[in-house]
């Protein structure tokens, strides 16, 4: 490749022999027209390329790229290399800047850029639902003038890392967020925002729960104690009374034990994802079992029928099934009134039109309304406290039932109206009724 001084250089010199030539053989006047002349054209020449490189380069391609010979071909080849390159370079950083923007996007936590002053450079689609930010309108905006926060201005000067800010969003009440800022380049900040309705939902749900638990046990023990009170100042009691004390004794400590038995149960239930011990469950043996404990414990005052075939099995856990469908029977029991004619309680077996079996305990009893049925399942939650306690339950069995079902890969579907009686039935699927016959089969848990 020839530079293009050296290109420039020959060239002059060419023009400069011609003229010498063309003077020493028609005299001066003549030579120094001739070197004008040469002058003249080779400026034009580069006039001529100047003026298409300038056409060029208002909107360079590879289509309209000129070609002209020699040096200036160079020259154009080299500009249109360098712009290449250019463009190339500006794509990847486009790349990488589409790549960090959509990645920025994926978060699940809000990103809000902020200036020196407080103004909204840019956000993520999380951080608009947030903060009800408008991507299109909000830009340049101060955050302390969309986001109505109580404290935010002072936060946002003062905030340090891992200082918060709980805020509760006015479009979205139900909604607890966590503000945090941190600070970088040149005095601009970014506002985090994480969503943490749930942790304070389980937060919730543990006080809840231990608010719950410390009630239903301190029922009890208020009367033991108050009875053991009562013997320790009268220490000679009439046997008629003293049985009378220790029995009702014995039956609160048995609700305690009951209570107990529920928490330990539901949580081993929680703790795992399956079954401990997959079996062939009899059915039908376990569904007889059941219904001699409900008559047991209606003591004649209900008319308790079966519809179970005696080839009915499934495969799971047979201590947890019991417990699972005893709990749904007793609370038949407790809540079906023993007035004339006594109330009817039914356990079915049967298969759905998608080939699963399905177990239902149907009452007539007081029944429940449509608002309390989404909430059964959850823990001590009852539809009427006095009468749940009259009965004897511990608000534990059916969200046993719920965490059983869950394990067993069943759903619980219940249909009731009040005064109407209910109906709570447990749909399993198909291949738990694909039962292996020469599998142990497993009646009732030790």
């Amino acid at each position: 490749m020839i530079p293009v001084w050296f290109s420039l250089t020959l060239k002059f010199m060419s023009i400069a022999v011609v003229a010498v030539c063309v003077g020493l053989w028609q005299g001066a006047a003549a030579g120094w027209a001739a070197a004008c002349a040469g002058l003249g054209l080779l400026h034009a020449v580069h006039v001529n390329h100047l003026s298409r490189m300038e056409r060029w380069l208002i909107n360079p391609s590879a289509d309209t790229l000129p070609d002209p010979s020699g040096t200036w071909g160079l020259v154009f080849a080299g500009v249109y290399r360098a712009l290449r390159l250019e463009a190339r370079k500006r794509d990847a950083v486009d790349r990488e800047l589409e790549l960090f923007t959509q990645a920025a996007q994926a978060l699940p936590d809000g990103i809000v850029m902020l200036d020196s002053g407080d103004q909204l450079l840019w956000c993520n689609e999380t951080a608009a639902k947030h903060l009800g930010l408008n991507p299109s309108t909000d830009y340049g905006l101060r955050i302390t003038n969309i986001v109505r926060v109580a404290r935010l201005a002072a936060f946002l000067q003062s905030a340090k890392r891992d200082d918060i800010l709980d805020y509760r969003p006015a479009h979205n009440p139900g909604q607890t967020l966590s503000l945090e800022v941190i600070p970088f380049s040149d005095g601009r900040k970014l506002l985090v925002s994480f969503d943490i309705t749930l942790i304070e939902r389980a937060d919730t749900t543990r006080r809840d729960f231990i608010a719950n638990v410390s009630h239903e046990l301190r029922t009890p023990l208020t009367v033991i104690h108050g009875f053991l009170e009562h013997m320790t100042d009268a220490p000679v009691q009439p046997a008629e009374q003293a049985r009378r004390h220790i029995g009702m004794m014995v039956q609160q400590s048995n609700r305690m034990l009951k209570l107990v038995d529920d928490l330990l149960m539901l949580s081993r239930l929680e703790g795992g994802d399956a079954p401990q011990r997959e079996e062939r469950v009899d059915v039908y043996a376990m569904a007889h079992m059941l219904v001699e404990d409900a008559r047991a414990l209606s003591a004649g005052r209900h008319t308790i029928e079966m519809a179970v075939a005696p080839d009915a099995c499934i495969t799971g856990s047979a201590e947890e099934l019991r417990s699972a469908f005893g709990n749904l029977v007793s609370n038949a029991v407790r809540y079906t009134p023993t007035t004339l004619p006594p109330g009817r309680i039914t356990l079915a077996w049967r298969t759905n039109e998608k080939g699963g079996a399905l177990f239902s305990v149907t009452d007539t009893g007081i029944g429940i309304a449509a608002e309390h049925i989404p909430r059964l399942t959850e823990r001590f939650y009852r539809v009427d406290r006095g009468r749940s306690r009259e009965t004897g339950g511990t608000g534990l069995g059916l969200a046993i039932v719920k965490h059983v079902l869950l394990r067993h890969q069943a759903t619980l579907e219940i249909q009731s109206e009040p005064g109407a009686g209910c109906e709570f039935r447990i749909v399993f699927p198909p291949w738990r009724s694909v039962t292996d016959v020469s599998a142990p089969v497993a009646a009732d848990a030790a």
